[in-house]
């Protein structure tokens, strides 16, 4: 922002001299140059000023050896302050040694005007820093503005890949799953079953807000590598024979690829990292007696042993092409008796005290 474009007489200048009659110069000068002076003969007077104003000065001019609190100790306290952190400190002092000039310098202060007091000087000095510090205001409001523009843009962009990858989950549900509540159920009820685990002890660390939010839209991605496998198996009105269900069994493998394909070259997010941990190993048990990698345990990624768990739920008690819902009270037996075998037992234990929250419970 240039000067010339501001009301000069909004822009305060704090002096703070314990020498009245350098006060009295200093005050001259600054209402001369169209600026409106504060004046304080301590620092604890020119705390008090600054405390009671509504808006801060844009520059200090501060004396270094006072009484009670020197100058030096002044713009520390400032200088420590958030508030006060940017208003630049000029210091005005006859101590005129290179140590002292340093020190003032050390301690953040900007420039140094000896005494006795130059007309000229002082006012140069005011200005050049009055513009430094508008120009450094401008300079963080355009980098402000330019992060809020790409930060836009990232968005938009994370967005419309998740449409299209949520447009392929669609896919997938819409040719395999009649009812078409599938995809949905996962993504609901994957949260849920998260936020319980957020206050468990076990997990509350791991299962952050951000992780809740990206295991929703991540989740309904588990079963995209489908899209690959044969419609002879994927919609056959059976169950499947011991082939078919090998071949079926490559969709987690593939659909971690297919996502790993997609999104190669592009910089990786959380959305995508959990999408295609999910994709993989939504099928790996606790014993290690799952496909496509054969983990155990705590291996497994956390996000894919929470969908592996509201997946087989939402299947189970759900009607499908070659098979009948199963019952809740079986359903949840089956659960129970899997815990530590096909699931996280701790999961299971969070899950049986919230079930009744998921989509698809009647």
């Amino acid at each position: 922002m240039d000067i010339t474009s501001k009301k000069k007489n909004d822009i305060r200048i704090l002096v703070v001299d314990d020498v009245e009659v350098n006060l009295i110069i200093l005050e001259e000068i600054i209402k001369n140059m169209g600026y409106q002076p504060l004046l304080a003969q301590s620092v604890k007077e020119a705390l008090k000023i600054i405390e009671d104003s509504e808006t801060l000065p844009r520059i200090i001019l501060s004396d270094i050896s006072m009484p009670e609190t020197d100058g030096f100790t002044f713009c520390t306290m400032l200088k420590n302050d958030p508030y006060t952190k940017d208003i630049p400190v000029i210091f005005i002092s006859a101590m005129d040694t290179a140590s002292d000039i340093s020190k003032g310098f050390e301690l953040g202060a900007v420039d140094y005007i000896p005494k006795p007091f130059d007309k000229t000087e002082v006012e140069m000095r005011i200005s050049t820093h009055l513009k430094i510090y508008f120009m450094q205001k401008d300079l963080e409001e355009n980098n402000r503005q330019l992060n809020l523009v790409v930060a836009r843009q990232m968005e938009k962009l994370r967005i419309e890949q998740k449409n299209i990858m949520t447009a392929l989950a669609r896919l997938v549900e819409s040719k395999e799953n009649v009812s078409g509540s599938h995809y949905k159920n996962i993504l609901y009820n994957s949260r849920i079953l998260a936020e319980g685990m957020q206050l468990s002890p076990k997990f509350e660390e791991q299962v952050t807000d951000d992780f809740i939010d990206t295991i929703e839209s991540s989740s309904g991605l588990h079963d995209i590598g489908k899209l690959l496998i044969p419609d002879n198996i994927l919609l056959k009105n059976a169950p499947l024979n011991e082939e078919e269900r090998q071949i079926m069994s490559k969709h987690a493998e593939l659909g971690a690829k297919t996502l790993m394909d997609i999104y190669e070259g592009v910089e990786k997010n959380d959305f995508i990292e959990m999408a295609i941990d999910i994709a993989w190993h939504h099928h790996e048990c606790w014993d290690g007696s799952g496909y496509p990698k054969g983990l155990k345990g705590n291996e497994i990624p956390l996000s894919a042993r929470i969908v592996k768990t509201v997946d087989v739920f939402d299947a189970m008690i759900s009607e499908r092409r070659y098979k009948k819902p199963i019952p809740l009270d079986k359903t949840l037996e089956y659960m129970e008796e899997k815990a530590g075998v096909v699931f996280d037992p701790d999961i299971i234990r969070v899950f049986m005290r919230i079930y009744r929250n998921f989509r698809g419970v009647s």
